[in-house]
């Protein structure tokens, strides 16, 4: 069991009242992070500047551990710099043909439909299956797959809506047609479980500045060694190849590992955010995470729908809930800016409130939250 009083004391923003549900945005880093951040930056300032061979040995530790938080394998993890470009790998390094189809939905963020709404001008068909209530119907993907779907990509949870999709049953579906399953799981990882094998997941992304607590201009990707064989890369530099150490033999020989996808020098600050972050959440374990992510999600909900307010979308609360919730209301702006004045910290989305509490929230917070916002609801 998670002991949040503890956790709580990592946090230094709330010494200041702050109640923060907006970790669908970006979240607050933990002071231990904020030190081990502080510490490679005064290694690099006044100590061993050239400190590469600590960097790379650090680099390496990282991607054991998200290998081991997302049941990959190392060698199948590279770094980028954000979801849009590692998006764009996949939809610009695969071998198109006129008429191949590509399953989108109809709720994603735009990092994953932009990249492939670029491959139109090559001929690729792109379905955008609507969602019903907020949901994505099974069924309704089944109906959209024909022998020319060549790739689905879906968010675990939605940004929007929270909505959290049926991963194990949507990739064994790819797996049965031939289908490459693509996965942002920016909102994802660090709130539920997330197993590549058992979702039989070909490509996942995710960011590392909103539930995993790190610094943005950070993303890891999880790339089968059957898609990679695929891909085409279309940008290399000296860190792609196998031996990037032998520097004037010019052997354009890709590694065999995903890192054939790091171009060049990466961000090492996010590396050791992140790799600070996911030792302390292995510590806790993402079993744990998840149960206390969906408590407070559940509670919220609940107290939400006592005062009657009305949501975008309304999870099952077994199978669909994760850590976002959405609401309508009257002047969502007036709201929002309300809720900020009284040090309450949400995101106003496409016009709806939308609140997205960790796993170190409080129960006292989520009745806080819900009871300030019927206050200023009331009186609008």
């Amino acid at each position: 069991m998670i002991n949040k009083s503890e956790i709580r004391k990592h946090f230094t923003y709330l010494e200041n009242g702050i109640i923060y549900f907006n970790h669908a945005s970006t979240g607050p880093i933990p002071d231990f992070t904020v030190e081990a951040v502080k510490n490679y930056l005064a290694e690099r300032s006044s100590k061993s500047i050239d400190n590469y061979e600590k960097i790379l040995k650090t680099i390496s530790e990282t991607k054991e551990l998200i290998a081991k938080f997302i049941n990959s394998s190392p060698d199948r993890i590279a770094f980028l710099d954000n979801v849009s470009n590692s998006m764009n790998l996949i939809a610009q390094g695969l071998n198109w043909e006129k008429d191949d189809e590509i399953i989108l939905f109809d709720i994603e963020f735009p990092a994953n439909v932009y990249p492939f709404l670029n491959l139109q001008k090559k001929g690729v068909k792109i379905k955008i299956i609507p969602s019903k209530n907020g949901r994505i119907e099974f069924e309704d993907i089944e109906k959209a797959i024909t022998t020319k779907t060549k790739l689905l990509s879906i968010s675990h949870v939605q940004f929007l809506t929270g909505y959290r999709a049926d991963l194990e049953n949507i990739g064994n579906l790819c797996k049965q047609n031939g289908i490459i399953f693509s996965v942002d799981a920016i909102q994802s990882v660090g709130v539920v479980n997330v197993d590549v094998q058992k979702m039989k997941i070909d490509f996942l992304s995710s960011g590392i500045q909103k539930w995993l607590l790190g610094l943005e201009g950070t993303t890891f990707i999880h790339i089968s060694k059957e898609l990679q064989e695929r891909i085409e890369p279309k940008y290399v530099g000296w860190l792609s190849v196998k031996n990037p150490w032998n520097i004037l033999d010019y052997n354009l020989e890709l590694a065999e590992t995903a890192q054939r996808f790091e171009n060049g020098t990466i961000n090492f600050a996010g590396i050791y955010s992140l790799n600070s972050n996911l030792k302390f959440f292995s510590s806790l374990g993402i079993n744990e995470i998840e149960k206390s992510v969906i408590e407070n999600s559940r509670l919220l909900i609940q107290l939400l729908e006592r005062e009657q307010f009305q949501f975008l979308f309304k999870p099952d609360m077994d199978n669909e809930v994760a850590g976002i919730v959405t609401i309508k209301t009257k002047n969502p702006e007036e709201v929002y800016k309300e809720l900020k004045r009284r040090k309450i910290h949400i995101s106003i989305r496409e016009g709806y409130l939308r609140f997205s509490p960790h796993f170190y929230n409080t129960d006292e917070e989520i009745y806080k939250v819900v009871n300030n916002l019927k206050e200023i609801c009331s009186g609008l």
